[in-house]
């Protein structure tokens, strides 16, 4: 490993700092490769096909070899890096670009600071970031927790309340502190009927929880489902909506101005889960004040999660979640 500051190290702290600290952790791709296999396998080496956890062997041509099944393991196998014709040292200054900028970064912007030729090799690598900002397995929400739905997309005539023709509808979460907020969930839903608001629900907010909701009858069976349910109806009240319910007004307002200030708008229906996703990351870690960690994290997480198939991206086929 190149010459790094020992005392971070020691302190648990595995990753730079800022871009001179990058440059030394990350020379060249053969650093990267064994920054991903601490990442991957962290307690030792266990090989994916037959589990075996005895040392493997180096061959000739840069793979693992089991010892157990005599297959060849390559670190970046079943991650999003599979089958990668691009030096590693670019996926890390990709990550490095997505994590160091307050509103993100867009395709374009990765295009230039990579210096590759092609629009859709950047747009494919953000695409398969961003599934990797969700941790599998994180805690639901608790306490108490304010849920609507927001509106993405341009102007539509003739809509009315909850429903729509063209724009597409998310489903927001966010829990609500004394000092603010805490943690957000968001989800592109298909309609505001009752099973599909349940369903996102029972998902992302712990059971006990206080869920705060307007007089929307999709909300209405939430007691039921072991919620302490709040209904505020705004129709009778003088108080605007964002100010009955603060959070997940704020929550939407700053989606769509992300949305607007970085992408231009330009977010399709078949990608709003995946720029939700990396909204999500965002909004529950700005309060961060290492870059260095924000990277450590999404390289992490990239390790453990599944590859997608660049034509798969395209074709609106990656994501499945409703």
């Amino acid at each position: 490993m190149p010459s790094v500051d020992r005392t971070r190290l020691r302190a648990g702290e595995d990753y730079p700092a800022d871009l001179s600290e990058f440059d030394r952790f990350f020379p060249d791709d053969a650093a990267c490769e064994r920054y991903l296999e601490r990442l991957r396998w962290p307690n030792g080496f266990v090989c994916p096909w037959c589990g075996d956890t005895r040392k493997p062997w180096r061959t000739t041509r840069g793979p693992w070899l089991c010892p157990g099944c005599r297959r060849r393991v390559s670190v970046t196998a079943g991650t999003i890096f599979e089958g990668t014709r691009k030096p590693l040292k670019l996926w890390f200054i990709a990550a490095w670009e997505i994590t160091g900028h307050k509103y993100g970064a867009n395709a374009l912007n990765v295009k230039r600071r990579l210096g590759v030729g092609s629009y859709k090799t950047a747009w494919s690598w953000l695409h398969k970031f961003r599934p990797a900002m969700v941790r599998p397995g994180r805690d639901a929400l608790g306490g108490v927790v304010e849920v609507d739905e927001t509106y993405v997309g341009g102007e539509e005539s003739g809509a009315r309340g909850r429903f729509t023709d063209k724009k597409a509808i998310v489903a927001v979460a966010v829990e609500v502190k004394d000092e603010g907020y805490g943690r957000v969930r968001l989800r592109h839903i298909p309609n505001v009927q009752t099973d599909t608001l349940e369903r996102f629900v029972t998902d992302v907010i712990a059971p006990g929880a206080t869920v705060h909701t307007d007089g929307w009858t999709g909300y209405r069976r939430l007691n039921r489902l072991g919620y302490d349910h709040v209904v505020t109806n705004q129709s009778k009240s003088d108080d605007p909506a964002h100010t009955l319910m603060p959070g997940v007004h704020r929550v939407a307002s700053l989606l769509k101005r992300w949305l607007i200030g970085t992408f231009q708008g330009a977010v399709s229906r078949e990608h709003l889960d995946y720029y939700l996703d990396e909204y999500t990351f965002r909004f529950n870690r700005h309060t961060s004040g290492s870059r260095g960690l924000l990277f450590h994290r999404l390289i992490e997480q990239a390790v453990r999660t599944t590859h997608t198939p660049t034509k798969d991206l395209f074709l609106g086929t990656g994501r499945g979640r409703q």
